[in-house]
């Protein structure tokens, strides 16, 4: 884009190179102040009508995007080198007349529109008049392919059709045994009584564990995750939930905890942090195998910012090589051991919304390692 001025009045225009220029360069060229901007840099395809319709500039994006070769849309009419329909199978330009239209329009927003053979893009346009109301003297296309979308598309159908499997069994029991209560109350012994009621029970913490998730995974999507900052202290959080893992019936010779002192003070959510130790340790214990070692100790952070690194491995077979680079995506499951392959993807998310970092890599033993660090990130007022 070129910002010129025109008498008294500053204005924005889109300065293209014609395709015949003595250069060769037949995509048509973007110039500000004598620096020319090459359309093939472009991430997004470019296509510009001049003011009888015929395209000017089509860029590689644009000839990758709609698999028109760029020679073949070069100087032809624009209802012609690109035949877009709407999804209701009416043709796109003459729906919008961008040359014969209202005066006063300055562009259509994007859309989804088809090529002929089903191909799918999305569309935006602007039109440029030399006044406001004057005729357009370009017409500039925006095009973007919508693979990304379909993957987002499809990676929402998984979450949704992950959360319907996974709620369908808690939800099953819950009312199963309570219909078999309420309707056979008397004929049940306490002990009885007391089983179904502790099985009740843990469906419905299962049911509240995943509606978390859901959440969580929303927030941090959206970047809205709300961090409650306070003092934490890492290795007291850490021999909790060693402790909580003993108490559940863990051999505590399991676990081996590693703390070098002094530890920086971390302001972090102490809820969050816990969510992340919770994951790791649990993963650990659930599909590593040996000794668990947990070790909190000084490192540097990101922008060369004192924090604190926490450190858990296992000694089991470990995550293969070719696994690594999808460990913290979503419904990535390093074994068939249940689990709804969402936790590692909010570990990350609630490290990186701490500015923190998270990496995964071979431990000593032979077993997973994943290591993460928070900053100390002391609030400004105490600085």
């Amino acid at each position: 884009m070129a910002v010129g001025m025109s008498g008294p009045r500053a204005r924005t225009e889109t300065v293209v190179r014609p395709a015949e220029e003595p250069d060769g360069d037949t995509s048509g060229g973007i110039g500000s102040g004598g620096q020319a901007l090459d359309p093939d840099d472009l991430p997004d395809g470019l296509v510009v009508a001049d003011e009888t319709g015929r395209i000017i500039c089509f860029n590689s994006a644009a000839a990758r995007i709609t698999a028109v070769p760029r020679a073949a849309a070069l100087g032809r009419p624009l209802e012609h080198a690109l035949p877009l329909e709407d999804l209701k199978g009416r043709r796109w330009w003459e729906l919008t007349d961008p040359y014969g239209g209202l005066a006063t329009r300055v562009g259509q927003p994007e859309r989804n529109l088809l090529l002929p053979g089903g191909r799918e893009v999305l569309v935006s346009a602007r039109y440029v008049r030399e006044s406001p109301t004057g005729p357009v003297r370009r017409l500039v296309v925006s095009l973007r392919g919508t693979e990304a979308r379909r993957r987002n598309e499809r990676s929402d159908a998984e979450l949704i059709a992950t959360v319907a499997h996974e709620l369908r069994s808690p939800l099953t029991s819950v009312k199963g045994f309570t219909a078999t209560l309420l309707a056979k109350w008397e004929r049940f012994t306490d002990d009885q009584k007391r089983l179904m009621l502790e099985t009740v029970y843990a469906d419905a913490n299962r049911v509240t564990r995943l509606i978390t998730e859901l959440l969580d995974i929303s927030r941090i999507d959206s970047g809205r995750l709300e961090l409650r900052r306070q003092p934490v202290d890492l290795s007291a959080a850490v021999e909790r939930h060693v402790q909580a893992l003993t108490a559940a019936g863990q051999d505590p010779a399991r676990f081996l905890v590693r703390t070098c002192q002094p530890l920086p003070v971390v302001w972090a959510d102490p809820d969050k942090v816990d969510q992340v130790l919770g994951n790791l340790l649990e993963n650990a214990v659930r599909h590593g195998e040996g000794t668990v070692t947990i070790e909190v100790a000084p490192a540097p952070a990101k922008s060369d910012e004192k924090g604190t690194a926490v450190t858990v491995s296992d000694e089991g077979p470990g995550i293969p090589e070719e696994s690594m680079a999808r460990v913290f995506t979503r419904f990535w499951r390093g074994s068939k051991r249940g689990g709804t392959g969402l936790g590692l993807y909010i570990v990350k998310g609630i490290v990186e919304a701490h500015g923190g970092t998270i990496t995964v890599g071979r431990g000593p033993g032979g077993g997973a390692e994943f290591r993460f660090i928070l900053p100390v990130s002391t609030p400004a007022y105490m600085k």
